[in-house]
């Protein structure tokens, strides 16, 4: 039975009122970010320059999953990257008890962040992230704690095999877990693997922020979508995002999509030769 859940939207705030099913997940345990815009030094200066961050007032998060979408360099890295440091997980990966890095690269994002928190506290939480599982990975085995991700060494698995056992094995529930891109290593099939994980992890009263650009994930029923923008940062059905539409034309029309591109392509390669 379905029926109408007005989402709060005070003033200033992002989020839609919409129709959806009763969610599985009651409470949140982080109900927005908001950017301490007073504090912030300098909006010309990085992060604050990026467009979504220089235009972000209040972000508000659903109780069960939020997904961050976006071209490359729209700040949706930056922002869940200094979502992880703000709740004291590693910004290269892993939980709270996880403090390596090869490189300080993490922005000043955080200091200037507020966690507006939810209902409760939760017990569990892991920052994932594609661009530095290799040295989440040889965290993990030179702490000696393989065993606890599978019984067997991350390094000795597969890229996408270790993603999936590093989530199936690690994630216990009632949790705040966020991934960056975690589709980068896994198949369409381990995707839709990754989707029946989400609902488990939900099911388990766990709140999930996701930056990604598959589809097949941005697919998961009653999740609020946000778009990284030039102009800031708008919420969106999953049939209005580029993923969805560029994916299902190209699909669709497969064959006619290569012809128009590639034929394109050649004569521009044609034209360069001649000059």
């Amino acid at each position: 039975m379905k029926k109408a859940r007005p989402d709060s939207n005070p003033s200033g705030s992002i989020g839609l009122q919409r129709e959806q099913a009763e969610p599985i997940i009651q409470r949140s345990f982080l109900n927005a970010v908001q950017l301490e815009r007073d504090l912030v030094p300098d909006f010309a200066e990085y992060p604050f320059s990026v467009p979504a961050i220089r235009h972000l007032d209040r972000l508000e998060f659903h109780p069960a999953v939020t997904f961050f979408i976006g071209e490359n360099g729209s700040g949706k890295s930056t922002l869940i990257e200094a979502l992880a440091v703000k709740l004291g997980y590693n910004p290269e990966g892993g939980g709270r008890n996880f403090q390596f890095a090869s490189r300080e690269t993490h922005s000043s994002l955080p200091e200037f962040l507020r966690l507006e928190r939810g209902v409760g506290h939760f017990t569990d939480g892991f920052f994932l992230r594609a661009e530095s599982f290799y040295n989440l990975a040889s965290q993990i085995d030179d702490l000696g704690v393989e065993y606890g991700y599978g019984k067997k060494s991350l390094h000795a698995q597969s890229h996408g095999e270790a993603f999936l056992s590093l989530l199936l094995n690690r994630l216990e529930g009632d949790g705040v877990y966020l991934f960056d891109e975690p589709e980068a290593a896994l198949s369409p099939q381990r995707q839709l693997s990754v989707l029946t994980l989400l609902h488990r992890l939900v099911y388990h009263q766990s709140q999930l922020i996701i930056a990604t650009h598959s589809p097949i994930l941005l697919a998961y029923p009653n999740a609020r979508i946000y778009q990284f923008t030039a102009s800031g940062i708008v919420e969106v059905k999953y049939t209005e995002t580029e993923h969805y539409q560029v994916t299902k034309d190209f699909l669709n029309r497969h064959e006619r999509m290569l012809e128009i591109l590639l034929t394109a392509e050649e004569e521009d390669l044609r034209t360069k030769e001649r000059s």
